[in-house]
C-alpha cells in the first residue's frame, strides 16, 4: 500500500523529481511515482486521488510547472495533506509555478516548499514527518538520519579546517 503518491504535471519534471522518490525509497516508504495532468488528464488525477486515498494512501505531493494546477486540483479531491512543489518551466523563472501553488483558497491549503530538486527532497522529508506523527518507528528513522546529515556537516568543516 502506498503511504505517498508523487504526481508530476509531465514527464519531463521525472528528473526534477526523482530525488524525492530517492528520499522516500532510502526510509523504505511505499509510495507511487507517476504523470497525471491538472489539465489534460483531470479524470486521471480524480481517480488516481480517488483511488490511492482508499488503498489508505496519507500524503500527496504534487510537482508542476507553469499554471501549476496540479496541487489545487488535488487538495480539491482530498482531505488528506498535499505538498506541492514548483518547477520552473517557463520564462519566469518558476514564479509563476510558485504562486499558483501557494495561492489557494482558505479550506484547501497546500503545503509549498521551494522550487525544483531542493523542493523534491523536501516534499520528501516533509511527508516522511507527517507519516511519523503515528509512527514511532518512522520517527526515529527520521531522526538518525538527520543526525547523519549533520554528521556530514561536522565532517566537511573538520576536512576543510585540517
Amino acid at each position: 500500500m502506498a503511504k505517498v503518491a508523487i504526481f508530476m504535471g509531465s514527464i519531463s519534471d521525472e528528473p526534477i523529481m526523482r530525488p524525492c522518490s530517492d528520499v522516500l525509497k532510502e526510509l523504505d516508504i511505499e509510495h507511487v511515482f507517476t504523470v497525471t495532468s491538472a489539465h489534460r488528464t483531470p479524470e486521471r488525477t480524480e481517480k488516481l486521488v480517488s483511488d490511492l486515498e482508499a488503498d489508505g494512501c496519507q500524503v500527496f505531493i504534487c510537482a508542476a510547472g507553469m499554471a501549476a494546477h496540479l496541487a489545487g486540483a488535488v487538495a480539491a479531491r482530498t482531505t488528506k495533506p498535499v505538498i506541492g512543489v514548483p518547477i520552473a518551466a517557463s520564462a519566469l523563472g518558476g514564479m509563476d509555478a510558485l504562486l499558483a501553488t501557494v495561492q489557494m483558497p482558505p479550506g484547501f491549503p497546500v503545503g509549498t516548499v521551494a522550487l525544483d530538486k531542493a523542493g523534491a527532497k523536501n516534499a520528501a522529508w516533509m511527508a516522511v514527518q507527517i507519516l511519523a506523527l503515528n509512527d514511532p518507528e518512522l520517527t526515529k528513522k527520521l531522526a538518525d538520519e538527520r543526525q547523519k546529515l549533520k554528521d556530514a556537516v561536522i565532517k566537511s568543516a573538520e576536512e576543510l579546517t585540517a
